[in-house]
């Protein structure tokens, strides 16, 4: 067995893919900041509830959770749709988006910024940190 600074290879190993793990964490984090930063403006939720009136108000998440809860006025448009569906969205009006936390958003208005889309924004937080008025189907569990 051979020991490296009163380490066994086993626990080197585990300390080095730990830290390729942490680091790609914190790219991956780092990227997604200048995403957001970049396409664009993140707002709090005051901000955003001033704003929401003349804007398309976007729901990310899944339908099941859109239906369990959502902010008054949104529409729902989950992400794994809005690849075939953006094209329902008016790139005249700004565009609110807003999932669980923050990082479908993220993704979103990237990819709606390459569509042409330049007034976007993203809800500081997400859904999970929204303490406005909310909506929740008759129906829903």
């Amino acid at each position: 067995m051979v020991v490296v600074l009163g380490m066994s290879s086993g626990w080197l190993i585990f300390d080095i893919i730990v830290l390729a793990i942490l680091v790609g964490w914190g790219v991956s984090a780092g990227i997604s900041a200048y995403r957001r930063k970049h396409y664009a403006t993140v707002l709090d939720e005051d901000a955003f509830r001033e704003g929401m009136r003349k804007a398309q108000v976007i729901d990310l998440r899944q339908k099941d959770a859109f239906d369990k809860g959502h902010i008054l006025g949104a529409r729902s448009l989950p992400y794994i749709y809005l690849k075939q569906q953006y094209g329902e969205l008016r790139p005249d009006l700004p565009v609110y988006l807003y999932d669980d936390g923050m990082q479908l958003s993220t993704q979103a208005v990237t990819f709606l910024a390459k569509k042409g889309y330049h007034k976007l924004y993203i809800l500081k937080g997400g859904y999970a940190e929204w303490h406005g008025k909310t909506k929740k189907a008759k129906y829903a569990d």
